[in-house]
């Protein structure tokens, strides 16, 4: 377990990708306070950490190697801002995704915290550059995306500003690693970093196929759950390509002509109709009604599937 002389972990906002990070936190044995603007929010939010953790207990999926009790106690509402950073090692910041009000914050941050502590954001698509320009403490700065839900799926895009220093990206590689996430880097930063640029690739292509009558959106959805995400959920597109022909180079003798052919008759951007939006709305409607109760089910199923799933990949993976 992490003693509190290195360094506690600050947690500002207590959202639900805050919790998580909490949750994470806490998981590796960190000491982690949770900041927010209202008494009443922190509270709340440590009412939920604590149900959640005492069902995943109980599911067998508590993540690390202390009890829920042990991980509780490790965990403390902090309304000061000022307090909570005294002796952190990480704060990660969890506020909306408002770039002026997280600019706020780190402003607020940067005026506050020593020479060693990291400052890292949640940010899923506001450059770095923009986020932390003019800070004195940039060299600090780092974005830490995760992928929501993230105590489930582990990968975290870390990105740096271009003033970041390099001892920073590596301590919160580091730190992912301790708690059990799966980071990679993202040697400089672009719109939407790498996750978010892969996913809205898919988006659009599968919306262009809905929209041009090609195939219904439920059956859009089974390609990619019943094909190509079964192999996704272990390899990525590039293994994929390696060992589908005796090596990339091979790959890229035999299909790289017919890639090319099918990619030129990709469309142009969707716009993301009323139409469209509304004829796929209705199909999804049919599995899972759009009212809070029939969506919080699903995301709760989900969220099982994805437990089991990352149980799996923890036997079947060198580690």
């Amino acid at each position: 377990m992490a003693s509190s002389a290195a360094g506690c972990v600050v947690i500002v906002g207590s959202g639900v990708i805050g919790r998580s990070w909490a949750m994470l936190f806490a998981s590796g044995g960190f000491q982690v306070k949770l900041y927010d603007i209202e008494q009443q929010q922190i509270r709340n939010a440590l009412e939920n950490i604590r149900k959640e953790m005492k069902l995943l207990e109980q599911a067998g999926a508590l993540k690390g190697s202390l009890s829920a009790e042990e991980q509780l106690s490790l965990i403390s509402g902090c309304p000061n801002i000022q307090e909570a950073v005294e002796g952190a090692m990480h704060i990660q910041e969890c506020v909306p995704e408002d770039l002026e009000l997280k600019k706020k914050i780190f402003a607020q941050l940067d005026s506050i915290v020593d020479d060693r502590v990291i400052l890292s954001s949640s940010t899923s698509c506001l450059m770095p550059s923009k986020l932390f320009a003019g800070l004195v403490h940039v060299k600090q700065c780092i974005v830490a995306h995760p992928v929501n839900p993230p105590y489930y799926i582990p990968l975290v895009e870390l990105v740096p500003h271009p003033e970041t220093a390099p001892t920073t990206v590596d301590r919160t590689h580091a730190l992912m690693k301790k708690i059990g996430q799966c980071p990679m880097r993202v040697q400089k930063e672009v719109a939407g970093f790498v996750l978010n640029r892969l996913q809205y690739a898919i988006i659009s292509e599968a919306w262009r196929l809905v929209e041009e009558g090609i195939v219904s959106p439920s059956d859009l959805d089974l390609v990619m759950s019943e094909g190509l995400g079964m192999r996704y959920a272990f390899i990525g597109p590039l293994e994929t390509m390696h060992l589908n022909a005796e090596g990339m180079l091979s790959y890229c003798d035999r299909y790289s002509e017919g890639m090319k052919h099918v990619l030129k008759t990709f469309g142009p951007i969707p716009e993301f109709s009323r139409a469209t939006a509304e004829k796929v709305n209705q199909d999804m409607c049919v599995k899972v009604p759009d009212d809070p109760e029939h969506l919080a089910a699903r995301r709760q199923w989900r969220d099982e599937c994805l437990m089991r799933l990352a149980k799996l990949k923890s036997q079947v993976q060198p580690q």
